[in-house]
């Protein structure tokens, strides 16, 4: 039985394959017609950062190796911070033996090859790790640039993020950049323009949209209108 292709995306894609940049395209299309103000929570609950989640701690395993936090686990150094399944770390590719080296001997397993390069590991304890090794300018910068979160792991600043994310193009990516760039500072919100320009400039738009819904996402809803309802009397003649 074949699956109808829906109006908006024959549109984009007669045949519904849409590229991954066309599907982000539509999801940030119909979140633009769908937003209103307010995200349903108080600004200071989405301006709190937390570290509840425990991962492992690969400080003193990698050290002296260049990495960082990314995924789901390097939101919460931007946003609050959500459940997520696994934990994953960026590597430069020039040091991708030595840090699988060194996850094994600290008791590792590796599990099998990522789909992108790099490999899914196991903790000790049950934790699943990707490890991804990256190259590029960029992949340099972002290593050698990181911020740290909550509970003080290196993790990948903001720009980088965002491009990561734009890379991944999954509708939870969406929803974290809206998020995260709502409440970034302008100064972080141009850092994050001048590093997509620099190495995604096709998606430059595409940030601007996810600045919007964050910012919606940020305003108060209006204050309800209650109808004022009166009643009348009757006289009696």
């Amino acid at each position: 039985m074949s699956v109808k292709i829906p109006l908006a995306v024959a549109a984009i894609a007669p045949d519904g394959n849409l590229t991954a940049r066309q599907r982000r395209h539509l999801m940030i299309e119909i979140a633009k017609r769908r937003v209103r103000p307010g995200s349903g929570s108080a600004i200071e609950f989405l301006r709190r950062r937390t570290a509840m989640e425990k991962w492992p701690d690969l400080r003193e395993i990698l050290q002296g190796i260049p990495w960082v936090v990314v995924g789901g686990v390097a939101t919460r150094a931007y946003m609050p911070e959500r459940k997520t399944m696994d934990m994953d770390i960026l590597v430069h590719a020039k040091d991708g033996a030595e840090v699988m080296e060194r996850l094994q001997s600290a008791g590792f397993k590796i599990v099998s090859p990522l789909a992108v390069p790099g490999f899914l590991t196991r903790s000790p304890k049950g934790i699943e790790l990707d490890v991804i090794f990256g190259k590029g300018v960029w992949v340099r910068e972002a290593l050698a640039k990181p911020n740290v979160d909550p509970a003080n792991y290196p993790t990948i600043s903001l720009p980088y993020l965002v491009l990561m994310k734009l890379k991944a193009n999954r509708g939870k990516d969406v929803g974290d950049m809206s998020t995260m760039l709502g409440l970034a500072s302008p100064e972080e919100r141009n850092q994050v323009r001048r590093v997509v320009a620099k190495y995604s400039p096709e998606d430059l738009a595409d940030v601007e949209s996810l600045i919007f819904l964050g910012e919606k996402e940020l305003e108060l809803p209006p204050p309800e209108r209650h109808k004022k309802r009166t009643t009348r009397r009757k006289t009696r003649g």
